[in-house]
């Protein structure tokens, strides 16, 4: 018998907009992204990512992302919105993402920062470092942090990793399938996070890249034809 296709979880990041936000929802994606880390030209406050999580249907995921942010100021952010995860993006200790998700009781993403160039980034190691992270999200590491629409090299990653990945870092419609097709043999699960790739403006989406985005996931996971 025939093994069922392998479905990629879908997350679009950096949300700013109710319209964006129902498209999204519409578009069937899994979780959303919510960025409160105030420098970011997709920030939104606590109080504007509970309004917008507030018009999420059922069975999507409100993320919020922090970087570096005082552990009590996250965790009062994510009670404020229920069923949320963390996303921790800075350079948070397993002990500060911890203290900022009541001992993991709240589930949390962990990023690993993968380096453009220079020696290989050793995911296996840092995986073990956070136990208690549901999965661990790898993205570019660049100056700031996240939506800079940069890829890494994808093939300077580990052959096997004990843990659940998301794949993020300038992933669009036109590349997201190799990018699949790359990490799932390597990890227990795969899902994607997008955010420039799918946008018109910073923290502006748009509604025919999200489809487009989610069509080509799709077809990666032999869902439908490409």
């Amino acid at each position: 018998m025939t093994a069922p296709p392998t479905r990629s979880r879908i997350k679009v990041c950096g949300l700013t907009r109710e319209a964006d936000l129902d498209a999204a929802a519409a578009a069937g994606v899994d979780a959303v992204g919510f960025v409160l880390y105030a420098p970011s030209p997709r920030a939104v406050t606590p109080v504007r990512a509970a309004e917008l999580a507030r018009r999420l249907p059922p069975w999507v995921t409100p993320v919020l992302l922090f970087v570096d942010e005082d552990p009590a100021a996250a965790r009062a952010a994510l009670e404020a919105i229920p069923g949320s995860m963390a996303q921790f993006h800075g350079d948070e200790t397993p002990r500060q993402c911890a203290d900022s998700t009541d001992g993991g009781r709240i589930p949390f993403l962990k990023v690993a920062r993968i380096p453009l160039a220079g020696p290989a980034f050793d995911l296996v190691k840092f995986a073990g470092d956070y136990p208690m992270a549901r999965a661990i999200l790898l993205d570019a590491h660049v100056e700031g942090y996240g939506g800079s629409g940069k890829t890494f090299d994808w093939s300077r990653l580990p052959p096997s990793v004990a843990a659940h990945l998301v794949l993020s870092g300038g992933l669009t419609p036109a590349n997201v399938g190799d990018g699949i097709r790359a990490l799932r043999p390597r990890c227990l699960s795969l899902a994607v996070d997008v955010s420039s790739g799918v946008e018109s403006a910073k923290g502006i989406k748009d509604p025919g890249k999200i489809h487009r985005f989610i069509a080509a996931v799709q077809a990666a996971d032999g869902l439908q034809r490409a």
